[in-house]
């Protein structure tokens, strides 16, 4: 009964391995592919495929961000004021945290 188990968990802990590589090749483009630079250059196979969403992601994504935020504030801020109680606070802080580490550990290099 033991050897059963012992096999059976074997096959399982493959098959999970095999499905992890899978989720990694999906998700982890090759660094190549990457664009060090910021560029937005259309990836074939890549997350993101939408070029709006490759633009927004790049270094000229958060500038066109910044501009967009900017003109709704001066030209309607009691909207902008709504619209930012609505935003998930946490959420954008860990991801402009984490580009912003990114970006220093890429100048180390």
């Amino acid at each position: 009964m033991t050897d059963n188990g012992e096999a059976a968990r074997a096959e399982i802990l493959a098959r999970l391995a095999v499905s992890r590589e899978e989720l990694r090749i999906v998700f982890e483009p090759p660094r190549d592919q990457a664009g060090a630079n910021g560029s937005t250059a259309p990836r074939q196979d890549g997350f993101p495929r939408s070029r709006t969403i490759q633009m927004l992601m790049s270094g000229r994504g958060a500038g066109t961000l910044g501009a967009l935020a900017a003109g709704l504030i001066v030209a309607r801020p009691a909207l902008a004021l709504r619209l930012l109680r609505l935003l998930p606070a946490s959420a954008i802080g860990r991801s402009l945290l984490l580009k912003a580490f990114n970006a220093l550990r890429a100048k180390q290099r």
